[in-house]
C-alpha cells in the first residue's frame, strides 16, 4: 500500500479560516484565535480523513521573491494581511512545532514553490501527494499521483482534483493550465494576462494551439481579428505572465522527505497552548484521543473526606454538629420549578473533611432545614441561586454566600458566553465533570433508588470539590484584578437577594391578563382589516414571502437588497420607509401587538404558578455590563412605548392589605457622567435641581432658559443620552430625523459647552485601548476586544462601547448596592414587605398597608445613598394597586 504525504498551504488555509468565522475569536490576554481554531478545525478533518504518513506545512514569507524581480507590480494592491490575522501565524506555527509537523519557508520563493517541490520529489520517492490550498495556482501541480484539494467554500467545503478532473473541468492538462493563468491573468496576483481573455477564451486559444508558446508563434492563424491584434499586441506580456504564473518545483530545500514523517505530538506543549488559546475543545480531543490522560489538575485536593449519606431526620445530628457560623460546600438536586413548589432530591453538601449526601425523603426535608437556619451557615458553590431557590422554596432563611464560581467567573469576564461548571472545571482545572443534562441523560429519571442515589451523591461531591479547587484559582485572580469589594460587597450578597425576590414572585391578575388579551387580539384583527384594504388584497402579514412582493412589487416601495429568501421586511427596513406608505406603520403597529400578545398574554398564562404569582428568573451573569436581566417571563423588556404595552402592567398587582412602591432612579446615567467627568455646570444644574434636558437645551441651542420649547427640550435630551452612548451625527439625526450637518453642531456645540464631558469619553477609549478594558467606580471590568480592530465599524464600536461602558456598568452597581442594602434593612427590621420586581433602575417593593411609610423612608434613603458622588442621586417614588399605577 502507497504512503501518502499531505502538503499544506499555511497562508491560505488560515486566510480561509480567520474569513470563514462569523465573529471574532479572542482570548482574555487579547489574542486573535479564530484564523488558529478554524486551521486546527481543517486540520483535523485532514487527519482524520487521510491519516497521512508524511506531513508539512509551507508559508509565504515577507521578503520579495524572484517573480518581483521579474515583475515589480505583482502582488501589488494586495489588501495587507489584517494585523488581526497577522498576530496568529506565530503562534500557529508553534502549534504545528508541537505536533511535529514542520513548518516550511524560504526566502526568495513562496509557499507555492515549497509544496510544488515536495510533490514533486514525494513522487520521486514513491509517495502518494495530496496538496491542501485554497489557491487555484497549484492545479498546475496535479499529476496521476498528485492530487489538489482546493477549499471551496469556508472552511467546510472541498473540491479534489487530480489529473483528469483537470482535463473534466478545464479542458486543458495540468501544464496547459500554466498557460491559461498566462493568458487570462490573475488579478489577485496583479499577473496581467492578455487584457480582454478570460476563462473561456483563453481554454479555446488553448485547445487550438496547445501553449502560450505555440500561440505566440502562430498568431496568424487566429480566425478573429479583434483577438489576433490583442495577442500581438501583448505576446511579451503573455510570455511574461506565464512565467510568473508557473510554480518553480526545483526549490532548493535543504530537507529530506523522511524528515516529515509523522511523529507523536508534544501534548505537554500542545496542552501549554491551547490553554493559553483557550481552545477547550481541542483539549478535550487530546484527552479523547489516543494520547491517553494527559492532562492533569492545576491545583489539587488532598483531603480525606469522611463520607455521609444521610436518609433520615435522625441521620441529621451528623449536620446538627458543625460549628455554627460554618463554611459549607452547596449543591442541590432538584427540578428547580418556578411554576409550583419546587422538588428536590438530594442535596450535597462539603464541610471541612466531612462531605454529606442527604435524600429528601419523609420529615428529612423540614429538619434540614431547621438545621440550616439554625447553623447560620456561610455558602460556597456554583451557580448558587437556583440551590438557595430551591432550599427558600423550602423555608430556608437568609442564606450568606462566600463564594460562588460562577459569579466570580463573571466578574473575571463578564463577556464569555457561559459560566457552566464543566467548561470552567476545563480550563481551570484541566478535569472533566459532566454537565447536569449529561449527568440526568447517563442516569435517567432520579428516584433516589440503587445505583442513581449513588450516581448523585458522588456527582455532588465531585462538583463540589470542583468549586472548592476553582476558588483557590479565581480568589488570586479577583485579588490581582482589585475586585474583591465588588464580589463580597455586591454581587455575592446579591444571589440571596435575586433568589428571594424569585421565590416572593409578583402576583397577576388573570382577569385583568384575559381582558387585556382579549383587547390585543381585537386590536390586532382591525389592524390586519387595514392592512388588507390598503393592500387591496388578503394575505398573512406574517409571512415575509408573502409581505416582501406586495410592498416592493405592488406598491413599489422602496426594497433594500433582494436575496435568495425574498426581500427583507425586517423593523429595521421598513422603519426607513415608514413615511412611504401609511400601511407601513400599521405594520410595525400589528407586529408590536402581535409580540405582546404572543409574549406577555398567551406566554404568561402558563407560568402564572398556583398560588396566583409569576416567579420569574433573575439572572445575574448575562449582561456583560453588570446589568440584571430576567427570563420566564421578560418583565424588564415589556414595550411600555405603546399604550397597550403599559396596559399590560395592570395585570401585575400587589396582594390583599398591600401595596406597590416603586422607586426609579431619576436619570442615573446622566448624574454618573457628570460626577466622572467633574463637569462643573452639569454637577450644579442637578445639584440645583435644574432641568438637565432644558438646561442642556438652552446651552446647546444659545437659548433662553424660560424660552427652551418641548421640542428644543427633547432633542437635547437626545443629545444628552446620545453622548452617554457615544452616539454618531449619523445616528443622532436619524433618532432626530433632521440632516446630519445639523447633528453633527448640535454634538460639537454640546462638547464645547461640556468640554470636561469629552476629555472624560476621550480619556476612557484611551484607557480601553492601552488596557483592553473598561471600569466602573467599583473596580468592574468589562473587556472590549472590538478597540484594537483593524476594521473601522468594529473599531468605531468598541470606542463607543468604551465611553459608555463605565456610565452603565456605574449605574448597575448602584442599583445591585441598593437592592442588597434595601434587603438587609427589611430583614433586620422583621418587616413583611418584600423587593419582588428589580427593572433596571427601579426596583419594585410589595409593602404590607401599615408598613408602607416606613418602606418608602428606608427604599428612598438606601437607593440616594447607595453611592457617594459629587452629584445628589434621586428617587422619583410612586405607589399603587397595580404595576401600572406606579408609572401613570
Amino acid at each position: 500500500m502507497k504512503k501518502r504525504i499531505v502538503i499544506i498551504d499555511g497562508n491560505s488555509l488560515i486566510n480561509r479560516a480567520y474569513y470563514a468565522m462569523q465573529k471574532p475569536m479572542i482570548t482574555k490576554e487579547g489574542i486573535y484565535t479564530q484564523g488558529i481554531f478554524g486551521f486546527l478545525n481543517m486540520l483535523n478533518r485532514i487527519l482524520d480523513d487521510y491519516d497521512p504518513d508524511y506531513m508539512a506545512v509551507a508559508w509565504d514569507m515577507r521578503a520579495p521573491t524572484f517573480r518581483h524581480e521579474a515583475y515589480k507590480e505583482y502582488k501589488a494592491g494586495r489588501k495587507k494581511m489584517p494585523a488581526e490575522l497577522a498576530m496568529e501565524l506565530e503562534p500557529m506555527k508553534e502549534i504545528l512545532t508541537a505536533m511535529h509537523i514542520p513548518n516550511l519557508e524560504l526566502e526568495g520563493y513562496e509557499a507555492d514553490d515549497i509544496i510544488g517541490t515536495l510533490a514533486r520529489r514525494g513522487e520521486e520517492e514513491g509517495l502518494d501527494p495530496l496538496i491542501i490550498t485554497g489557491d487555484k495556482d497549484a492545479l498546475q501541480l496535479c499529476t496521476h499521483k498528485t492530487q489538489v484539494l482546493i477549499t471551496r467554500r469556508g472552511i467546510s467545503e472541498f473540491d479534489l482534483f487530480d489529473y483528469d478532473k483537470m482535463l473534466e473541468r478545464y479542458e486543458v492538462t495540468p501544464e496547459q493550465f500554466i498557460d491559461l493563468k498566462g493568458l487570462m491573468g490573475d488579478s489577485s496576483d496583479n499577473i496581467p494576462g492578455i487584457p480582454g481573455v478570460g476563462e473561456k477564451t483563453g481554454i479555446k486559444l488553448l485547445k487550438q494551439f496547445g501553449s502560450v508558446a505555440e500561440l505566440l508563434a502562430h498568431t496568424d492563424e487566429i480566425s478573429n481579428a479583434r483577438l489576433r491584434a490583442k495577442v500581438e499586441e501583448n505576446a511579451q506580456l503573455a510570455a511574461m505572465s506565464r512565467k510568473l504564473a508557473e510554480i518553480n518545483t526545483h526549490v532548493p530545500l535543504d530537507i529530506e522527505i523522511e524528515s516529515l514523517r509523522r511523529k507523536e505530538p508534544d501534548y505537554e506543549k500542545l496542552v501549554e497552548l491551547y490553554t493559553k488559546l483557550e481552545f477547550n475543545r481541542f483539549l478535550r480531543q487530546l484527552n479523547a484521543g489516543g494520547a491517553g490522560n494527559v492532562l492533569t489538575e492545576t491545583v489539587s485536593d488532598d483531603t480525606e473526606y469522611e463520607k455521609h449519606r444521610i436518609g433520615s431526620p435522625e441521620d441529621l445530628k451528623l449536620l446538627e454538629a458543625l460549628p455554627e457560623g460554618s463554611e459549607i460546600l452547596l449543591r442541590v438536586f432538584g427540578n428547580n420549578d418556578h411554576v409550583e413548589t419546587p422538588v428536590i432530591q438530594g442535596v450535597s453538601l462539603i464541610c471541612g473533611n466531612q462531605s454529606f449526601f442527604v435524600t429528601m425523603e419523609g420529615q428529612t426535608e423540614g429538619r434540614l432545614i431547621e438545621i440550616l437556619n439554625r447553623g447560620n451557615f456561610r455558602y460556597a458553590g456554583h451557580d448558587l441561586i437556583a440551590d438557595y431557590y430551591m432550599l427558600m422554596s423550602l423555608g430556608l432563611r437568609n442564606p450568606v454566600t462566600a463564594f460562588d464560581s460562577a459569579v466570580a467567573e463573571y466578574v473575571l469576564d463578564p463577556g464569555r458566553s457561559n459560566y457552566d461548571l464543566k467548561t470552567l472545571s476545563f480550563e481551570y482545572l484541566h478535569t472533566e465533570i459532566q454537565s447536569e443534562k449529561e449527568f440526568r441523560e447517563a442516569n435517567g429519571q432520579m428516584d433516589l433508588l440503587g445505583q442513581d442515589r449513588e450516581a448523585m451523591e458522588e456527582y455532588g461531591a465531585q462538583w463540589c470539590r470542583n468549586v472548592k479547587l476553582l476558588r483557590r484559582l479565581q480568589e488570586e485572580k479577583i485579588s490581582a484584578n482589585g475586585q474583591e469589594k465588588l464580589c463580597l460587597e455586591i454581587e455575592f450578597p446579591l444571589i440571596a437577594v435575586l433568589a428571594d425576590m424569585e421565590v416572593e414572585g409578583v402576583s397577576v391578575d388573570r382577569g385583568t391578563l384575559e381582558e387585556i388579551g382579549g383587547s390585543l387580539s381585537g386590536e390586532v384583527d382591525g389592524i390586519e382589516a387595514q392592512i388588507h384594504e390598503l393592500c387591496g388584497e388578503k394575505f398573512n402579514v406574517n409571512s415575509p414571502a408573502q409581505l416582501g412582493p406586495i410592498l416592493f412589487e405592488k406598491l413599489g416601495l422602496p426594497a433594500g437588497k433582494k436575496t435568495k429568501r425574498g426581500y427583507s421586511t425586517s423593523a429595521e427596513v421598513l422603519e426607513k420607509i415608514r413615511d412611504k406608505h401609511p400601511v407601513v406603520p400599521l405594520i410595525l403597529q400589528y407586529r408590536t401587538l402581535t409580540k405582546l400578545n404572543s409574549t406577555y398574554v398567551e406566554g404568561i398564562r402558563p407560568l402564572i404558578g398556583s398560588d396566583g404569582r409569576i416567579h420569574a428568573h433573575f439572572q445575574q451573569t448575562v449582561a456583560a455590563t453588570g446589568r440584571l436581566s430576567c427570563t420566564e417571563p421578560n418583565l424588564q423588556n415589556i414595550p411600555v412605548r405603546y399604550e397597550m404595552g403599559r396596559q399590560l402592567r395592570r395585570a401585575f398587582v400587589a396582594g390583599e392589605n398591600e401595596l406597590l412602591i416603586g422607586a426609579d432612579y431619576s436619570q442615573i446615567e446622566l448624574r454618573i457622567m457628570a460626577h466622572l467627568s467633574g463637569d462643573e455646570n452639569l454637577i450644579s444644574a442637578f445639584n440645583n435641581g435644574d432641568d438637565i434636558h432644558r438646561m442642556t437645551a438652552a446651552r446647546v441651542f444659545e437659548l433662553d432658559y424660560d424660552k427652551v420649547t418641548p421640542l428644543d427640550r427633547s432633542r437635547a435630551k437626545a443629545v444628552n443620552f446620545g453622548v452617554i452612548y457615544g452616539m454618531s451625527s449619523f445616528g443622532l439625526s436619524e433618532n432626530l430625523h433632521i440632516s446630519r450637518r445639523e447633528a453633527e453642531r448640535y454634538i460639537q456645540e454640546y462638547f464645547q459647552k461640556h468640554r470636561a464631558v469629552k476629555e472624560y469619553l476621550d480619556s476612557q477609549v484611551a484607557y480601553c485601548r492601552e488596557h483592553g478594558y473598561t471600569l466602573t467606580m467599583f473596580g468592574r471590568r468589562r473587556y472590549i476586544n472590538e478597540i484594537g480592530s483593524s476594521n473601522y465599524m468594529t473599531r468605531q464600536l468598541g470606542e463607543r462601547l468604551a465611553m459608555n461602558s463605565p456610565i452603565q456598568g456605574t449605574a448597575a452597581d448602584i442599583i445591585k448596592i441598593a437592592m442588597n442594602r434595601v434587603c438587609r434593612e427589611l430583614t433586620e427590621r422583621g418587616m413583611k414587605s418584600r423587593l419582588v420586581l428589580q427593572i433596571h433602575d427601579e426596583l419594585i417593593i410589595c409593602a404590607a398597608e401599615d408598613e408602607v411609610e416606613a418602606v418608602k423612608e428606608l427604599l428612598r434613603r438606601n437607593m440616594e445613598g447607595a453611592a457617594e458622588l459629587s452629584v445628589e442621586l434621586s428617587c422619583d417614588m410612586n405607589t399603587g394597586r397595580s404595576w401600572y399605577d406606579l408609572k401613570n
